[in-house]
């Protein structure tokens, strides 16, 4: 069956894995149709059960998809097949904007807060039974989360944002539920989830964040969780105002059972107020903040706030795995945080020119790109092979818009933390050259 790759196994479990060697071999392409169940029961001499039981593990695991009497298939771009994969070679002659990193010349001189972090390690050395959330990083990530007005709750550490996310999706949901994502969106969530075993509903957007009908939808096709990003959304800059956050809160107020996380991509380089969506709505819920980006993507430390019972269930399970976050990297965010060693108002003077340099040199020549926070610019394109073959002969190498997308209209991600904006010009004009101007589709939703 399926050509050269004969499907094996006698248990549910090795019907499964072969299935799933299939596909991460490349031998068992995206969108290939599986045998029906009793065709290959018969061919493997297994009962149906068995073979239901397989196609189940794999659809959980996020490796196929299922339609009833439509059959089965794997997944267009199954949990084994990661976006980040999804990458462009930068040729010597070319400058890279696809990477979605800060700039490390913004980036803070760790060495005296290592320093000082191994001294603190000297002195008072962390063994087990140690407290497992440095005191330090608890009293300022408290300041900060009261400072933004969010409700009072216990806080964990997490090793970087995504990974306070999964723990806490994985505290409330199970294979098969359906989670609630902003599309475009993060690229790594949206890998995370099917492997999971998780449904990403797609929630359209604006330049203001998720659109309130759009997130509505979500909730009554029975999404169980909600992931907003309210500052720098990767990869659109979306940023939530005033009248969008009191809009989404009454949306979220109708669905108390859901689980509402909140990313807040943007703190510690961007100037923009945050808006908070927990409040009076969902009952569980958490807020993560990272040091990636102020700090540097190697200290994989995120800190959150939440309900008792959410942050617990994560703290809890952080113990019977990884334990705790490492206390040398947390002292060392405590050391950076508390010496200021990035204000944030320069950092984010810094990367607002960058992105408003290149966006007014589009819109002066018909091209409406999106960025309104944060380290990228969002381009729509009427074709994204085309326009991304096109720039790199030109010397420029963006991110494809398909990392990001589950249902939206094609675009291109370009990161600007290192575009100088005397640069801006250059890049605009070959844009143009290589989109024009008539018939492009610059809406995000």
């Amino acid at each position: 069956m399926l050509g050269d790759y004969p499907l094996k196994g006698r248990r549910a479990s090795e019907i499964a894995a072969h299935i799933e060697q299939g596909v991460s071999s490349g031998r068992l392409a995206p969108g290939t149709a599986l045998p029906p169940l009793r065709d290959l029961a018969a061919e493997l001499g297994v009962n149906p059960n068995t073979v239901a039981a397989a196609y189940r593990l794999l659809r959980d695991r996020g490796v196929i998809e299922t339609a009833g009497r439509k059959g089965s298939r794997i997944l267009p771009r199954p949990a084994l097949t990661p976006r980040d994969q999804i990458r462009i070679p930068v040729p010597a002659h070319a400058r890279d904007l696809a990477s979605g990193n800060p700039d490390p010349a913004l980036l803070p001189d760790l060495a005296p807060a290592l320093a000082a972090a191994a001294e603190a390690a000297r002195a008072e050395p962390v063994l087990y039974g140690h407290p497992r959330l440095d005191p330090g990083l608890h009293e300022l990530a408290r300041g900060s989360f009261e400072a933004d007005g969010l409700p009072g709750g216990p806080i964990a550490v997490a090793s970087g944002a995504l990974d306070a996310v999964e723990r806490t999706l994985g505290a409330w949901l199970r294979p098969g539920d359906a989670v609630a994502v902003e599309d475009p969106g993060w690229g790594s969530l949206l890998d995370l989830l099917p492997a999971m075993g998780l449904r990403p509903v797609p929630v359209r957007l604006d330049d203001e964040g998720p659109l309130p009908d759009a997130l509505a939808g979500a909730l009554a096709e029975g999404a169980r969780a909600v992931v907003v990003t309210s500052r720098a959304q990767n990869p659109t800059g979306a940023a939530v105002g005033v009248e969008r956050a009191a809009e989404l809160r009454a949306v979220l107020a109708e669905h108390p059972g859901v689980l509402l996380i909140e990313d807040d991509h943007g703190h510690g380089m961007v100037d923009q107020p945050y808006r908070p969506l927990v409040g009076a709505g969902p009952r569980h819920w958490a807020v993560v903040r990272s040091a990636a980006k102020a700090y540097g993507p190697d200290l994989r430390v995120a800190v959150m706030v939440g309900d008792e019972e959410t942050v617990g269930r994560v703290s809890g399970r952080l113990r019977l795995g990884a334990g705790w976050v490492s206390h040398l990297l947390q002292r060392t965010v405590v050391e950076l945080w508390r010496a200021d060693a990035v204000p944030v108002a320069s950092l984010a003077a810094t990367y607002r020119a960058r992105r408003d340099a290149l966006l007014t040199e589009l819109a002066a020549r018909g091209i409406q790109a999106h960025g309104a926070s944060g380290l990228n610019v969002w381009v729509p394109v009427p074709d994204e092979t085309s326009a991304l073959a096109a720039l790199v002969q030109r010397g420029w190498v963006a991110a494809p818009g398909a990392r990001y997308r589950i249902q939206s209209p094609p675009g291109l991600r370009f990161t600007v933390a290192r575009l100088d904006p005397a640069d801006a010009t250059e890049l605009a004009n070959d844009l143009a050259a290589v989109l024009g101007t008539d018939g492009v589709d610059t809406r995000l939703v």
